[in-house]
């Protein structure tokens, strides 16, 4: 009975052996139980003979090393996870191919459609915007919004369509004698001449030449001492025209241009009137903070009667 257990024990042990089998060694498991069984039957027999006194032979023998297959490599997680990746990354060109496929023919489709579209209608219209004026820096936030900028909403698809264009009536005979009669300064600097010029037509309240003559001026002289000057007076000559937006774009440039111009808190101050002619209190009372901010001491010297007027009957906060 002591060797019969002795027997079990050596078996569970041998069991408990086959279990503890790495994972990539499962395959083996149950031919080596099968083994260990074997060998306990055949231990049996040698201890434990027949009634005749004889003893049996074992049932088992040493098992043959099994011969390798030359060129057939056993396959491992690595070979598995190779052969995983080949698939992938084929599969990845074919999608890569296929993607460059479309985009081809999107670029086709695409110079097909516009290829019978007229240049202009690819670029944006010329703006009446003066130049330097529609380039301004993030920064530049507040005042944007002081000159009733572009809205921040999405661009339109399509080019509005173009207003008919009406030329303005000819000056009667009588306002062309007024005009010419304003006499045009010949001096040693021909760009203060011309600023004069469109002064002394602005002071005659002919505003629309004193526009042409100002943008004259401006366009032959930018950076001409009186600057400054012209382009204020410019945004004046249209505000009096009774056009305040356009006015407000001149004085807004006119201010960012050079903001210690001479005329540079006359444009600021003027842009606050502007907006309140457009009854746009927000963007007015915006032009008066950053006027009595930036030009404190004109807000309480030269320019305080405008500033003081054009408050009144603003509720800004």
């Amino acid at each position: 009975m002591r060797f019969a257990r002795l027997l079990a024990t050596a078996a569970a042990g041998a069991m408990l052996v086959a279990g503890a089998v790495p994972a990539m060694a499962q395959e083996n498991v149950d031919s080596r139980l099968k083994k260990v069984e074997a060998e306990v039957r055949a231990l049996q027999r040698k201890v434990f003979p027949g009634p005749d006194g004889k003893f049996f032979e074992p049932e088992i023998s040493a098992t043959p090393t099994p011969s390798s297959v030359p060129g057939q490599p056993a396959t491992t997680p690595v070979t598995d996870l190779l052969t995983r990746m080949d698939a992938v990354e084929a599969q990845m060109a074919k999608l890569t191919a296929q993607i460059e496929l479309n985009t081809n023919r999107i670029d086709q489709l695409e110079a097909k459609l516009g290829g019978g579209l007229p240049p202009a209608a690819a670029a944006p219209t010329a703006s009446t915007t003066p130049a330097g004026e529609s380039a301004q820096p993030a920064a530049q936030s507040n005042l944007n919004a002081m000159s009733g900028g572009a809205s921040a909403g999405p661009a339109p698809t399509a080019p509005a369509a173009k207003p008919v264009e009406t030329k303005p009536a000819p000056p009667s005979s009588s306002r062309l004698a007024a005009v010419q009669a304003i006499v045009k300064p010949q001096t040693d600097d021909p760009g203060d001449d011309e600023y004069v010029y469109g002064y002394r037509l602005w002071d005659a309240k002919f505003y629309p030449e004193a526009e042409q003559q100002l943008k004259l001026f401006l366009e032959k002289y930018p950076k001409h001492r009186r600057a400054s000057w012209g382009r204020n007076l410019l945004g004046r000559a249209y505000l009096d025209d009774g056009n305040p937006g356009e006015a407000a774009k001149w004085f807004l440039q006119n201010y960012q241009t050079d903001k210690r111009g001479e005329r540079a808190p006359d444009s600021l101050l003027y842009l606050a009137v502007a907006m309140k002619q457009m009854k746009d209190t927000k963007r007015a009372c915006i032009a008066l903070a950053e006027f009595s901010e930036t030009y404190a001491t004109e807000a309480a010297g030269r320019l305080e009667s405008l500033y003081n007027s054009t408050r009144n009957g603003l509720n800004c906060s």
